[in-house]
């Protein structure tokens, strides 16, 4: 059954071999690691399926009767005075399926509006949002089908967009090892609305991953495999072209056609790891070579393209911490809570049915 899961995210891929990455597209903030926990794995989360409904953002197939009643807040401190934050909430409702709504929101600072003298006419904000609708069916114990509504909305001074888009995932999910695979199609949609009158083609991705818990041992070990429509993601910045010949020397530069290939494939790939400390206690690596290839200073790489993170449970909160290292001079940070409604109901019955009866 799993194999014919995949064949088919395979087959829905190939009527969209042409799509675009890199700066080439709109909504780019699509893209953004949402919440923590995602950010300190490596930047995609898509084949973890527990209580957490902050990671259903990923892939709309995570949702089960877990998350339901289940509320998550993210804020992340990013590039310069770049802020932007998720809320979501979960419900399942009893053979019907499962469901959430979120808001996610990047504000991108105040600016300085000028004319062409330089005269300073006022400021002025930017802003994109991002309104989430999800829903999930259990096709069985093991499989869950899940898709997306996103409506976005984009604003920077008197320019603005409108548009819809929709994710389409599956997760095939054995609880008894805690075995998961998933596939998503992302951002499937149109521009309604455009900035200056141009239509600009959405961020379209297919992505397929995996996690797996290793028995007796505290790892959760996860890989993905990003863009699956698209082979090529390495980039040539047009004002710093790579060298084709010795500076010295002026012989050309040889490079074996395998390192090449083996360059472009590992851009696809994100590992991670959860370590389980305790069931309240755990901590995140991730390693994402494509951001790493692309950030990386040559005369300082530092720990470009790895992050990491911490998650621990306080009461009823479950708290998520996450570090990026984006290149040697920039990181960020990102900061998420989730929490169970249903966990606070259970309480106050508790205490209610404890009370003393006072007799009359």
């Amino acid at each position: 059954m799993v194999k014919k899961q995949v064949l088919l995210l395979f087959i829905l891929v190939g009527f969209n071999g042409l799509a675009q990455i890199g700066g080439r597209y709109i909504y780019s903030f699509l893209d953004l690691p949402i919440p923590a926990r995602t950010a300190a794995l490596g930047g995609n989360t898509i084949a973890i399926k527990d209580d957490d409904i902050s990671t259903t953002f990923q892939n709309p197939a995570l949702l089960s009767e877990r998350t339901s009643n289940s509320v998550a807040f993210s804020f992340i401190k990013y590039l310069g005075d770049i802020k932007y934050g998720y809320v979501s909430y979960g419900k399942s409702i009893k053979n019907i399926g499962h469901f959430s709504a979120g808001m996610q929101q990047v504000g991108y600072g105040t600016f300085s509006e000028r004319d062409e003298y330089g005269v300073e006419l006022g400021t002025f904000k930017a802003n994109d949002y991002c309104f989430n609708l999800a829903y999930a069916y259990d096709k069985d114990t093991n499989i869950t089908y899940g898709v997306a509504l996103k409506t976005i909305y984009s604003k920077y001074q008197q320019y603005t967009s409108v548009g819809n888009a929709i994710d389409l995932g599956f997760t095939y999910h054995k609880t008894k090892n805690q075995f998961t695979v998933s596939g998503v199609l992302k951002n499937l949609g149109y521009q309604w609305k455009t900035y200056t009158g141009t239509k600009e083609k959405m961020p379209f991705n297919a992505q397929i991953g995996a996690s797996f818990k290793v028995p007796k041992a505290p790892f959760r070990l996860m890989a993905v495999y990003d863009h699956l429509n698209v082979w090529d993601l390495t980039y040539s910045d047009p004002a710093n072209p790579p060298l084709t010949e010795d500076p010295f020397t002026h012989e050309p530069i040889k490079e074996h056609p395998w390192k090449k290939r083996m360059d472009k494939l590992g851009r696809h790939f994100i590992f991670s790891n959860e370590i389980i400390i305790t069931k309240n206690f755990n901590l995140r690596v991730g390693f994402n070579y494509k951001r790493r290839k692309e950030l990386i200073l040559p005369d300082k790489q530092g720990v470009a393209g790895f992050s990491f993170g911490l998650g621990f449970k306080i009461s009823k909160f479950h708290f998520s911490y996450a570090y990026s290292q984006y290149s040697p001079v920039f990181a960020s940070n990102h900061f998420s809570i989730t929490t169970n409604l249903s966990s606070f109901m259970r309480a106050n019955k508790t205490v209610a049915e404890a009370a003393p009866v006072t007799p009359n």
